[in-house]
């Protein structure tokens, strides 16, 4: 019988998804359910639903739900993580104080400016929670969903290399299934390989039937009027991924993650007035979602509170296909963030990347890629080096690494001078206060 702990389980969409994509499998339905939050009105709406999840499915998982983090992680094979260290209010001051500096994001949370305070208020959970998995859990897999994906997994490896670890993220697949339908190939059918780093990784390879889709994918994208007549596609090339669709008409390789990501990633984009209109660069947009999130939080809360049906069917997230992989030992085939052991050659070693793994009982195997395409590389390692300092700021308490991983930041680093930067950063290590790590 495996054991399951789901950290942050008040983010009640998610744990509500996994935990149906887990107990989906007949060999997992009698697994124990570990809820932890330390929001006891959110934990107990998880706890709701995931009671009746379970009652829905027949299954005879044992749940229960705890403030105690160390309750929830005691003789855990499997911990999955999805917390908002700070939530909507943390959120605010990335966006807030930047913005007073002129410098506009869209979703902020994965590198740069945004990413980097995020992860640096993120770290002492971490620090925490690998310590008390060493303690309670130590042979424990640790699947993190959390972003800043790069700097969260680059401390763990860092401060627990004993842990069993893996970032795992939902943009391969759902890349995936956005080429596919605009290449009119069944999504089953489609054949790639992808690799980089999170959110700015490559297909590499893409396939149908063994044929290169990569020039049919050029083909599509090289006249935007002759497609005009279908409104999806030509949304889906002009507008909606209209900045992903000009990254791959230049780099040659589709890249993963959203246009709204991604430009921020990069100093070709959101830093150009004219181009956030033309690429269609929605400023601000993680706000919106945040208030749509939270929003969307009250509504499930009234609903499961007053006993009424909360729907769930399975997901294309990777969690529960590997705990039914490392339980079982049937193989599965994911792309995970793990450490770079000469698994990706041209970037830095002993930094996070995200390769092609297999799972079974063996454990997770990261597979062997070798170079990049020289320009893709290029376009990773500005985010390479500022995620490094970053996590090299928050392990050592150096604060100057601080505003170095911002001065390397592309986005950052195009828009502002140094003495802004090193302002905005002293602005946002007050704001966030205790939160962050000791830092001098």
């Amino acid at each position: 019988m495996a054991k399951v702990a789901l950290i942050g389980a008040g983010s009640v969409v998610f744990s509500k998804q996994l935990t149906w994509d887990i107990l989906a499998y007949p060999e997992l339905r009698d697994s124990t359910i570990a809820l932890h939050d330390i929001d006891p009105d959110r934990l107990k709406t998880a706890e709701l639903i995931a009671t009746q999840l379970i009652e829905k499915m027949g299954s005879h998982a044992n749940m229960y739900a705890t403030l105690n983090r160390k309750e929830a992680l005691k003789d855990a094979d499997f911990v999955i993580v999805m917390v908002q260290v700070g939530m909507f209010e943390a959120t605010k001051i990335d966006f807030n104080i930047p913005r007073k500096y002129g410098l506009k994001q869209t979703i902020a949370d994965s590198y740069d400016v945004g990413g980097i305070f995020r992860f640096l208020r993120s770290f002492p959970f971490y620090k925490g929670l690998v310590e008390d998995m060493a303690e309670v859990c130590p042979d424990a897999y640790l699947l993190n969903y959390t972003n800043p994906m790069a700097m969260n997994m680059l401390s763990i490896f860092k401060m627990a290399p004993q842990i069993k670890a893996v970032g795992l993220c939902h943009s391969v697949q759902g890349t995936a299934g956005v080429l596919a339908n605009n290449l009119d190939i069944p999504f089953e059918e489609l054949e790639y390989r992808v690799a980089g780093i999170n959110h700015q990784a490559f297909f590499l390879n893409l396939k149908h039937k063994g044929q290169d889709l990569y020039p049919k994918l050029s083909e599509l994208v090289s006249d935007p009027e002759k497609i005009k007549s279908n409104e999806n596609k030509y949304n889906w090339m002009t507008k909606w991924d209209a900045v992903r669709v000009e990254l791959f008409k230049r780099l040659g390789y589709y890249i993963t993650e959203s246009s709204e990501h991604n430009s921020e990633y990069c100093q070709y984009f959101i830093q150009h007035d004219q181009y956030i209109e033309k690429y269609h660069i929605p400023i601000d947009e993680y706000i919106r979602r945040c208030e749509i999130i939270l929003a969307e939080y009250e509504r499930i809360r009234k609903v499961v509170h007053e006993g009424g049906d909360i729907d769930a069917h399975l997901s294309h997230e990777y969690a529960g296909s590997i705990v039914y992989s490392l339980y079982t030992g049937k193989t599965f085939a994911f792309n995970g963030n793990v450490l770079n052991t000469n698994l990706i050659t041209n970037l830095p070693q002993n930094m996070c990347v995200e390769v092609p793994c297999l799972v079974d009982r063996n454990g997770i195997q990261p597979t062997y890629i070798g170079d990049l395409p020289l320009q893709c590389a290029a376009l990773n390692r500005p985010l390479v080096s500022s995620a490094q300092l970053a996590v090299e700021a928050a392990l050592t308490g150096k604060k100057d690494y601080v505003y170095q991983a911002v001065m390397m930041a592309p986005h950052s680093s195009s828009i502002l001078t140094l003495d802004q930067i090193w302002s905005m950063c002293d602005d946002l290590i007050e704001a966030h206060g205790a939160a962050l790590p000791k830092l001098s």
